[in-house]
Order: structure tokens, then C-alpha cells, then sequence
């Protein structure tokens, strides 16, 4: 029996700092910018993925080969496998794109893969409805993405760095992407911490098991999200402090 996932509290929108709430704002114009465009066409940022892709395959990578970065080293792809949505988005930095000080947690060792500058790290996934629009974030155990393991503080300075900055397969959807984790970080960052205190309760309770192979442990955290109801709140948060 599947474990069930670690819920997260919204952020309070108030003790963000100002610095935060334009970063945060800023990506919500350019979720607008880049929804209004692929509306005008009649399209959504997970069509763009299957584009030419053939028959949706569940489990399957799309696009084929997934989406990479060389410059920023940031990785995506799109595939299908839970219920309740279409699919997800999941998000990944690799090594060379990582900042410095970074390093795998010892504990993960004989399960990392690959590794040097190879390695790579998850940062969150999106699941999406069957209308293109995100509804969820939730993070995942290692063994679901056979990503190297980082810990929590290490993943959250990893953030900043995801970026798909080219036009395959869409120029819209990578940026809308980009926007998404930067409009949604708070979120992302609470997801992270509670991914590693469900490790830790894991190991609390079950002291001679490795979580990293359980696979009843799959999600780790995950919680519901709105474009929408983010940007007001955004907005309203930057307006109380001017």
C-alpha cells in the first residue's frame, strides 16, 4: 500500500520579502504573456510537448528525448501515469548547472545515478489537467526518477537555476515552465522541506529499511495549485507594501 504523500500549508504572502514578490510577479506576466499566445493559436503547453509525438503513450518521455538546456543545464520532460490528472511535468537540474557547494547525501549513495557530472537532480513535478492548466505540485522518492539524491537545502538553491532558455519544442512552454517554478517557489521550497521530513519519519519508524527502495513511498509531498489565485495574491501582497 502506497504511502500517502505529505500535505504543505500555503505561504503566507505577507512575510514574503519584496525582492520574492517581484520575482514572483514578474513570472506571473510571463505566464500571461505565454498563455495568451498559445490560446490565440488554440493550443496549451502540454499539446506543445505532444506535438508530432505520435499516440500517448503512458510511462513514454515527451518529447522524445526530453527537453534539455546545455547552457543552464536545466532538463524536462512530459509523461503520464497517476490518476487524477493528464499527466505531469517533471523538472530536473543537472550537475554542471548546479551551484557551488553542493553534494549528493551519503545515505543515497549506492542508489545514485548517474553521478559526477552526469548527476542530476529533481526539483519538482506539475501535474497537469486535461485541459493544459496545473493543478498540482508534488515531489517524488529516488527511485522514481533514478535521480542522485541532494538534500533539501541544496535542491532549494537549486531553483534559481532552472531555466529552458530555447524553442524546442515550444518557445511558449519552455518559458511558461520557467515562469511556473518561479511563480510557485515558496511552494516549491515547502514541498522540498517536507520530501526530506518524510524521509526522516520513514527512517524514524522503520530504522533497518531503506527508503530510498520502498516502493510504497513514492510521493513524498504535493499540493494544489492555481495560476490564478497565486497571482492575486501576489499582487495583493506587493500592494499592502507599498
Amino acid at each position: 500500500m502506497s504511502m500517502s504523500p505529505r500535505s504543505i500549508p500555503g505561504p503566507e504572502f505577507a512575510r514574503l520579502d519584496r525582492a520574492m514578490l517581484e520575482i514572483m510577479a514578474a513570472a506571473a506576466d510571463e505566464i500571461d504573456e505565454c498563455t495568451r499566445v498559445l490560446k490565440k493559436a488554440g493550443l496549451n503547453p502540454v499539446g506543445e510537448v505532444l506535438k508530432g509525438q505520435g499516440q500517448f503513450v503512458k510511462m513514454n518521455h515527451y518529447p522524445k528525448g526530453d527537453v534539455f538546456d546545455r547552457e543552464t543545464q536545466s532538463q524536462y520532460y512530459y509523461h503520464a501515469h497517476r490518476s487524477g490528472e493528464h499527466g505531469h511535468f517533471h523538472c530536473f537540474l543537472r550537475a554542471p548547472g548546479m551551484p557551488d557547494g553542493v553534494a549528493p547525501v551519503p545515505e543515497a549513495a549506492e542508489h545514485d545515478w548517474p553521478g559526477g557530472d552526469k548527476a542530476l537532480a529533481h526539483l519538482v513535478a506539475v501535474s497537469m489537467d486535461r485541459f493544459g492548466a496545473p493543478i498540482r505540485l508534488f515531489t517524488t522518492n529516488q527511485w522514481v526518477t533514478g535521480e542522485t539524491w541532494y538534500p533539501g537545502p541544496d535542491v532549494i538553491r537549486m531553483l534559481p537555476h532552472f531555466v529552458i532558455d530555447h524553442a524546442h519544442p515550444s518557445w511558449p512552454t519552455n518559458r511558461w515552465l520557467t515562469a511556473l517554478l518561479r511563480l510557485f517557489r515558496p511552494q516549491i521550497k515547502a514541498l522540498v522541506t517536507a520530501r526530506d521530513t518524510a524521509l526522516a519519519d520513514y527512517r524514524k519508524n522503520k530504522p533497518d529499511a531503506d527508503p530510498f527502495a520502498d516502493r510504497n513511498l513514492e510521493t513524498l509531498s504535493e499540493t494544489a495549485i492555481s495560476i490564478g489565485q497565486q497571482q492575486a495574491a501576489v499582487r495583493a501582497a506587493l500592494q499592502a507594501g507599498t
